[in-house]
């Protein structure tokens, strides 16, 4: 951390109230426009009286991969994860950036205790797959940025400050480059564009093999819904047949063996006011779902986040089918993205070849903050990882299976 920010959190001390914290006015240059002045909010009524300012500025200034820092993906996220015996140490810790009294500035945050340390991460944990800040577009972007990191110090003094999935094009991603922040796991994730499947042309032997394919399975078709009950079954369904897969394979996934994690999409795709947010796609074969997947979208993207088929037509490969299909049909509809999302598995390499750097940074604050960074989350937490991994599967398959009943009576 440099020394320019250490005197800022030192000069600027304010602690941290149970609703916002008081306002400080940016230090910025006189020619850059208006003072911004930052608050942190900390409650839920204040997080709620963000809401049409939050989806304003998320409508001027926020990109496709930002659909995870939309005002109404949180909220449904914090009627999840951060209910009264749901928070497990959780704080709402959102700061926010105004120049005369418009919002220009949205970091979606919250403190949680670990190993004794006051953490500060990003909301949506572990349902949202890309971590960043709103932040209309300025001269001074980075230096109300600087600011802002400044005034999250001073108010919140954290032992460590832990950004998760930041894609390398983030809009924070700047910033971060400037911290001296510790890298404690990277990912990719695969992406398609439309322009690329324009140009390209499939293999007369891979449109004969999908013609077969598609012919063995009877009449097959796509039923997509959004905003309704019918969503939230078809979304179910897809993650109830995810959760099988993961435990046949001896994976452990506490995210998806969550209950809340559920129960977190059935809220979202039931919602009216997220159905052009978040859809859920079943693919058909004789009217039976043979596979299910649950996407995000914002303006000309969209990432599919669930995808899961029916054990019963596994060796039809109805996975790979579903995902051709929905990726052709967005591009039809004038997406220009297509995002599969880290990690980047071998069966998505298989259908797009483009890809961008997905991070976990760790900045730590204190001394203590510094160890736990560098010894567990740098080092013992992906050994673990992969300690677990090289299990032999039937072990891998009962302590999932444990996890899994633990996690649905918690």
């Amino acid at each position: 951390m440099s020394g320019a920010v250490r005197a800022r959190r030192d000069k600027h001390s304010t602690g941290y109230s149970d609703v916002a914290s008081p306002a400080m006015p940016a230090p910025i240059n006189a020619d850059a426009g208006a003072a911004c002045v930052f608050e942190i909010v900390s409650s839920r009524e204040a997080f709620n009286a963000l809401a049409g300012e939050w989806n304003e500025l998320f409508s001027r200034a926020g990109r496709g991969p930002q659909v995870f820092q939309a005002f109404d993906w949180n909220r449904h996220w914090c009627n999840q994860y951060m209910r009264p015996r749901e928070q497990r140490g959780r704080r709402l810790a959102v700061l926010t950036g105004r120049r005369e009294g418009r919002l220009v500035m949205v970091w979606p945050l919250v403190t949680t205790r670990v190993a004794g340390l006051l953490q500060l991460s990003w909301m949506g944990d572990p349902v949202s797959q890309y971590g960043d800040i709103l932040a209309e577009k300025s001269a001074d972007a980075l230096e109300l940025q600087r600011a802002a990191w400044a005034h999250l110090l001073a108010a919140i003094k954290p032992d460590l400050v832990h950004l998760a999935r930041v894609r390398e094009d983030a809009t924070i991603a700047p910033l971060i480059a400037e911290l001296g922040a510790l890298v404690t796991q990277r990912r990719a994730a695969l992406y398609a564009r439309r322009e690329d499947t324009e140009k390209a042309t499939l293999s007369r032997n891979r449109r004969r093999n999908t013609a077969k394919s598609l012919a063995k399975l009877g009449e097959v078709r796509f039923v997509e819904e959004n905003g309704n009950a019918a969503a939230t079954i078809t979304g179910a369904i897809a993650i109830g047949w995810k959760r099988d897969q993961l435990l046949n394979r001896g994976i452990l996934s506490p995210a998806v063996a969550d209950p809340r994690f559920a129960a977190f999409f059935a809220d979202v795709l039931a919602d009216p006011q997220m159905s052009s947010a978040c859809r859920a796609v079943a693919f058909e074969c004789d009217g039976t779902p043979a596979a299910a997947s649950i996407l995000v979208t914002h303006k000309d993207y969209i990432a599919g986040h669930v995808a899961a088929f029916n054990p019963a037509f596994e060796k039809a490969g109805v996975g790979m089918l579903m995902l051709e299909g929905i990726m052709a049909k967005a591009f039809s509809e004038g997406f220009a993205v297509f995002d599969l999302l880290a990690p980047a598995d071998a069966y998505k390499a298989r259908l797009v070849h483009n890809e961008i750097g997905v991070i976990d940074w760790a900045v730590p604050v204190s001394a203590a903050g510094g160890v736990y960074a560098r010894v567990y989350l740098a080092h013992l937490r992906g050994a673990l990882k992969a300690a677990l991994a090289a299990l032999p599967l039937p072990v891998g398959r009962f302590i999932a299976a444990r996890y899994g009943r633990t996690a649905g009576l918690s």
